[in-house]
């Protein structure tokens, strides 16, 4: 039996790095990957009161962001931790990391344990394609890429494979970070266009996405870049303190967010007043709300990310690991012949564990500790 599908006792937790999501990926391949998490996260929206919700819990300092995202169902249970701290990248370390657990409700068994940083990624363009599907124009071809770092790639190639977008306008101030971009997407049938300004890269686009990472009160879309038809997925305001779209742009057109108690303190509305008017994207999807009215009417999607699409993702990428054997098993639980018995665990009877010499004086431990770090 697949390790991956055992709920027996002894507990088999699954583990996903980020090499197996990208066999995962490798293996079925860019766009159906999308297409299925397309599809898990709807189905996972239309079942939105089934959920116990809650805001995202934020540890705030200088440099970023740590924070946890749980969330679950009657069956299922989840979490994310993942921080952002935009500096990073000037000490070689990625600007957003993320690891989650996916766990058994009914016995609290952490059936996954998987990386998070290449499946937000793949989840949050996904996120960003769904909500354009009810909101942005399908006749849409033209989208601006406004920030091209390490989540532009993946905005890109989503619209292109699941809306039909054909060419991208981009802009960063970091030219560096549009040269990557347009490297990675060399070989695709995009055109690419490099812009000198975030108002010339929204000229004569249908969708405008903004992907900054800078922790600022920015206003990179001001009223009069946007026109008629327009639909703005602002996926980098995603914080306390961080946006993007000049708070006019909020008044051009309905504005669509995942969760609203949440979205009102971290997205591109923590600009506006409490009364202002919001519609939650699973309303729209599921008939009791309206999306967008006409061909000329601009749609805003705040998205700031919501734990119900890290499950999906988790939920996502676990049936794909089961169906293609991927995967390896991570000893997380201690196996007990007796569940009662934890201290058996340890391997030794008590007479036996104490027995040891106590442990070394303060001063010793700590010269050894400096030692260590000295040769680390």
């Amino acid at each position: 039996m697949n390790f991956l599908t055992q709920t027996n006792a002894p507990v088999h937790t699954a583990f996903l790095s980020p090499q197996h999501v990208a066999e995962i990926v490798q293996t079925r391949g860019l766009a159906q990957v999308f297409a299925g998490m397309v599809e898990t996260l709807r189905a996972d929206f239309l079942r939105w009161n089934e959920f116990d919700k809650t805001a995202r819990v934020a540890s705030h300092s200088a440099n970023g962001v740590i924070e946890l995202m749980p969330i679950a169902d009657a069956k299922t249970y989840t979490f994310k931790y993942v921080n952002g701290h935009p500096g990073n990248t000037l000490r070689g370390l990625s600007t957003v990391m993320a690891f989650g657990v996916l766990a058994d409700v009914d016995t609290g068994v952490p059936l996954l344990v998987s990386e998070l940083t290449l499946t937000t990624a793949l989840r949050t363009a996904a996120t960003s394609v769904m909500a354009a599907q009810a909101l942005a124009r399908p006749d849409s071809r033209v989208m601006a890429l406004i920030g091209n770092g390490s989540q532009s790639e993946f905005q890109a190639l989503a619209f292109h494979t699941q809306m039909g977008i054909e060419e991208l306008r981009l802009y960063d101030i970091d030219e560096a970070a549009t040269a990557k971009l347009m490297r990675n997407l060399a070989g695709t049938s995009l055109r690419l266009v490099k812009c000198s300004s975030a108002a010339d890269a929204a000229r004569g686009a249908d969708i405008i996405t903004t992907v900054t990472a800078d922790k600022t009160l920015a206003t990179i879309i001001t009223p009069d870049m946007v026109r008629p038809g327009m639909h703005i997925n602002g996926v980098g305001g995603d914080c306390p303190g961080k946006t993007e779209l000049h708070a006019d742009v909020l008044h051009m057109g309905p504005v669509f967010v995942e969760y609203a108690p949440q979205s009102r303190v971290e997205g591109d509305v923590q600009q506006m007043p409490g009364d202002f008017p919001v519609t939650e994207l699973w309303q729209v999807l599921n008939g009791s709300a309206t999306g967008r009215t006409s061909d000329a009417q601009v749609t805003v999607f705040d998205s700031v990310g919501f734990a119900l699409e890290d499950y999906s993702a988790l939920r996502f990428m676990r049936e794909q690991a089961i169906a293609l054997g991927i995967g390896e098993p991570l000893p997380l639980i201690p196996v007990l012949a007796d569940p009662k018995n934890l201290f058996s665990a340890l391997g030794a009877p008590a007479s036996a564990l104490a027995a040891h010499p106590p442990v070394a004086p303060m001063t010793q431990v700590t010269q050894g500790t400096q030692a260590a770090e000295h040769l680390a």
